[in-house]
């Protein structure tokens, strides 16, 4: 047998065995991601909706409607879902808490980014800003949904409708509320049609 016979039997044993190692590491490992995904999604639920004892799992259009209850009482305390679109880098995905009446949002929290570390990142948390650094996504909080809404550079937001943008990460700013505002009117149609 050749050299060359005599590799190709040696990398494709351990192709073999790299390929098994790796399907048994996955079949140990998933489930223990999707354990940790349903947390962080239950957290990010609870982060975005008014106090609510429980929610129901709306089932619409292959999207999924959070409806917070509250005991004894007949209606929502408001409406979460997950939504994305595309930032500076790729794609941004977060949960959106809205109100009952589709007026204004509840809360917002970005579960997945790739934006530009130091800059667009701050989406998320603000570590420049010690006294607040969760001041952009708690801006969402209250924000009128109609008229849409906009960003603001460099200065304070005057009405319901306005957000600041991240000085030097206007982009993916105004990628946040372009997601927002672009599936706000999807989403309560699909909750609407649900009644």
């Amino acid at each position: 047998m050749n050299n060359t016979a005599k590799m190709i039997i040696v990398l494709t044993i351990i192709t073999g065995l790299s390929g098994g190692i790796l399907s048994s590491w996955d079949n140990i490992t998933k489930p223990k991601i999707e354990y940790h995904r349903l947390q962080a999604l239950k957290a990010a639920i609870s982060e975005v909706l008014p106090q609510y004892d429980y929610y129901d799992e709306l089932e619409a259009e292959g999207t999924t409607l959070y409806v917070g209850r509250i005991e004894d009482q007949n209606e929502p305390v408001g409406i979460a879902f997950t939504t994305q679109g595309s930032g500076f880098q790729g794609n941004i995905s977060m949960m959106v808490g809205v109100d009952p009446s589709f007026n204004a949002i509840t809360g917002l929290k970005v579960l997945e980014q790739v934006e530009t570390p130091g800059l667009g990142t701050k989406i998320v948390t603000d570590p420049s800003n010690k006294s607040n650094p969760l001041w952009f996504p708690e801006q969402f909080v209250g924000v009128n949904l109609f008229p849409a809404i906009t960003v603001v550079k460099n200065i304070k937001p005057s009405t319901k409708n306005e957000i600041q943008a991240i000085s030097g990460a206007t982009i993916t700013s105004k990628a946040v509320v372009d997601i927002v505002n672009g599936n706000i009117s999807r989403i309560k149609n699909l909750y609407q049609s649900t009644d």
